[in-house]
């Protein structure tokens, strides 16, 4: 069994379990945890009132944050001719047709966002199984099948952060590192929950929002409020 660390249980000290805090609170409380050797990522985690089954009510997408999420990017692109080369000149670190899907294939999985064009699509239907359980599959409703090849990838490299839902309809997703300043990571989380109301699948009833809450990697969750 995996014992937890005494800064982590002195963390769960700190945290009323059963208490839903405010924003402002909990970013406060975050920040003032004792912290590990390293910058915590900041992960928002939102259980939404959906029906993960339902093919109308599967959320996937992706959002530019106001402040980024602090990370260098790793962005690989499927794509060929004068759209490599676009690719190429606007960052992307890997760009390729044939030799990157097979190189995926064998197991290469060194990069956080694939993107392609629309023509390669039909070519990597042999990466599903390899690239779909890692969250990295290429499509448009996340906005990594796209024309404008260039301006995904700086979007991307900038820290655009792609999402979807669970079996268990849950969305996690980064919104920044703990160094950031408060109201930094305040504004991002905004706006990430902002853009999620806002594509709320027309076929969900009752309450969109269920739960939330509010994580540092190394830090037990804080539960959030929803209004």
């Amino acid at each position: 069994m995996f014992k937890k660390s005494k800064r982590y249980q002195k963390a769960v000290a700190q945290i009323k379990g059963d208490k839903t805090y405010n924003l402002d609170e909990a970013l406060a409380l975050l920040k003032g945890l004792e912290p590990p050797k390293f910058d915590q990522t900041v992960e928002i985690a939102a259980n939404l009132g959906i029906d993960p089954k339902k093919s109308d009510q599967q959320m996937r997408g992706s959002v530019s944050l106001p402040h980024g999420i602090g990370k260098k990017r790793k962005v690989v692109v499927f794509a060929a001719g004068e759209e490599a080369n676009a690719a190429k000149t606007a960052g992307a670190d890997e760009v390729g047709s044939d030799e990157l899907i097979k190189k995926i294939a064998g197991g290469w999985l060194d990069f956080d966002v694939a993107l392609a064009v629309p023509s390669m699509m039909r070519h990597l239907s042999k990466l599903g199984k390899v690239l779909g359980p890692q969250g990295k599959m290429p499509s448009k409703k996340s906005g990594t099948v796209t024309e404008d090849i260039a301006n995904a990838v700086k979007e991307f490299k900038a820290g655009k952060i792609e999402f979807r839902a669970d079996a268990g309809g849950v969305i996690h997703a980064p919104v920044g590192k703990l160094s950031f300043p408060a109201e930094n990571l305040k504004q991002n989380i905004e706006s990430f929950l902002e853009y999620l109301t806002s594509i709320r699948p027309t076929g969900v009833k009752g309450v969109f929002i269920k739960k939330l809450a509010l994580s540092a990697t190394m830090s037990p969750g804080l539960r959030l409020k929803t209004t």
